[in-house]
């Protein structure tokens, strides 16, 4: 076995303590950037899905007018068979 000055030992445990620090403060930093990006991604779909809610508000009636142009025009239809005869 090599024997260590206790000095050198000491030494590299504090290399080694900041070096986890420096990686923790790095790993702390990529999650505020992780976390602030999904609060961004939520906020957007959020607008997304109440622009969303709006444009089918404003659609609903169109379905309805085209089955009662549907429905008015094989009116019209039948009418004009039968009264043709």
């Amino acid at each position: 076995m090599t024997d260590h000055d206790p000095g050198d030992v000491a030494l590299e445990l504090e290399r080694l303590r900041g070096a986890v620090e420096a990686g923790f403060a790095r790993v702390d930093g990529a999650l505020a950037l992780v976390v602030q990006r999904s609060d961004q991604t939520d906020r957007r779909l959020a607008d997304l899905d109440t622009r969303l809610d709006a444009v089918e508000r404003r659609r609903w009636p169109l379905p309805s007018i085209a089955a009662l142009v549907g429905v008015v025009g094989l009116f019209m239809t039948v009418w004009q068979a039968t009264a043709t005869r």
